[in-house]
Parts: C-alpha cells; sequence; structure tokens
C-alpha cells in the first residue's frame, strides 16, 4: 500500500500544516512516541501548559500513555462505544458516549430503513455498558475534570471516526478549553471531517488506501482492560 505525504496537523475549518512520512509503525508504543514529537512539532500545547490526554480504551490507551509522559500530561480515558445496525453489531450506525452525548449517520439510518425504537434501545443499551465500562477502568474513581483543560483525545487509529467524533463533542459539551484529536494514522477524509469540530488533529499517517487501523502496525495485540487500569492507576499514583 501506498502513503501520501501525510498532513501532520489538520486545524479546525481543514486548514493543513506540515506533514511526514511514514509506512507503519512497529507497536503502539513507537506510535505515541511519534505521534508526541508530531504534537511538539506542530505546536498545538505549549511548553507551559498541562494538558489532559484522554485515551479511547483499549488501544489508544497504550497509545496516550507515551504521549502523556513525553508531554508531561495528565492521562484519564474517554469512553464511548459504536451503536450497531440491526442483525449486524459490528456495523456502525453511530457512537455513544459516556455522558449520553450520540452520534447518529443518518444517511445510513435512512438507507436501511432503522426504526426509531430500535435506535432509543441501542442508545440506551450502549450508555448502561459505557457507564459501567468508565467506572471499571478507572477503578470507581472519577473522571479528571475536563472543563477549562487543554485536552489531547489519543486513539490507537480511526477508519470512519464515529466513535471518536462521539468522543470529541462530549468535550465540547463538557467545557473544555482547547481540544485536539491526536491519531497515528487515519484516511485523510476523515481527520478532514473531524477537523471540522476541534481545534486541531495531528495525524502523521493519512493513507489515501485505508483497509483498517491494524494494518498501519507491526504488532497489533490486543488490549486487555487489566492493562488499561495498571496503566491508569500508575499514572494517578505518580
Amino acid at each position: 500500500m501506498m502513503c501520501s505525504e501525510a498532513q501532520t496537523t489538520v486545524a479546525a475549518g481543514g486548514r493543513a500544516k506540515g506533514y511526514a512520512r511514514s509506512v507503519r509503525y512497529r507497536d503502539r508504543s513507537e506510535a505515541g512516541s511519534r505521534l508526541a514529537d508530531a504534537l511538539v512539532t506542530a505546536a498545538v500545547v505549549g511548553p507551559d501548559e498541562r494538558a489532559l490526554v484522554l485515551g479511547v480504551p483499549r488501544g489508544g490507551v497504550p497509545v496516550a500513555a507515551v504521549v502523556a509522559e513525553q508531554l508531561d500530561a495528565d492521562l484519564d480515558v474517554l469512553v464511548a462505544h459504536k451503536l450497531g445496525a440491526p442483525g449486524n453489531p459490528e456495523y456502525a450506525i453511530g457512537a455513544v458516549a459516556e455522558d449520553g452525548t450520540t452520534i447518529l449517520d443518518e444517511a445510513v439510518v435512512r438507507q436501511y430503513g432503522i426504526p426509531d425504537d430500535y435506535i432509543e434501545r441501542e442508545i440506551r443499551d450502549q450508555r448502561l455498558d459505557v457507564e459501567r465500562r468508565a467506572q471499571s477502568l478507572r477503578g470507581g474513581r472519577p473522571a479528571i475534570p475536563v472543563g477549562g483543560r487543554i485536552c489531547v483525545v489519543v486513539d490507537d487509529g480511526v477508519a470512519t471516526g464515529a466513535t471518536l467524533e462521539a468522543s470529541l463533542r462530549l468535550l465540547l459539551s463538557a467545557g473544555a478549553e482547547r481540544i485536539i484529536a491526536a491519531i497515528p494514522v487515519g484516511p485523510p477524509e476523515t481527520i478532514r471531517r473531524l477537523s471540522k469540530i476541534v481545534d486541531a488533529v495531528v495525524c502523521p499517517v493519512q493513507p489515501q488506501t485505508f483497509f483498517a487501523v491494524g494494518g498501519w502496525y507491526e504488532r497489533f495485540d490486543q488490549v486487555p482492560d487489566a492493562e488499561v487500569i495498571e496503566i491508569l492507576e500508575r499514572f494517578r499514583t505518580e
């Protein structure tokens, strides 16, 4: 697969500045390190600003941990979950975040004639699951408040971006001072769409041909909840 000269930073409104060349990451640790370097180069977080890095569970948290370490930032999780289509829960028709913020792909809903009562039930079920998961991952501790904070939202990659979009809109409604989406790899059209709702998107690798996030990593193991909990506990006690 060929990789374009990927836009490193897309500011709000879709203006791009800078680029980096890359093909694949060795693992999530390397992705986090290179993503942190890209954030510094893009100067979206000032040297005297203490950001709050928010990892998207589960795969985004190991990436976010490296970013937080290199930026000397706080770390927490930002939990959302996709809304599955009737009979095909793996096919996303939207997403819901832990505060109830919901994103729906209206075109898909209309195309398949998905009834309102199914959507309402799916939102209710997934929101309950998201709330339980957020509490479990944080060990029962409250979320770090995002109001007035510079928030850097990190995932290990993005495809359609529906779940990440729900997470970003959660921060908008919660009063974050500035929101930066930081993603090691994602398709250009998704990056452009996300850039319209946040202050900046940092994405070092934006391949024109994109099939799956894992294809851009040499090692892309599943991340267990226990690893996420351990990472968060380590940052809370440092």
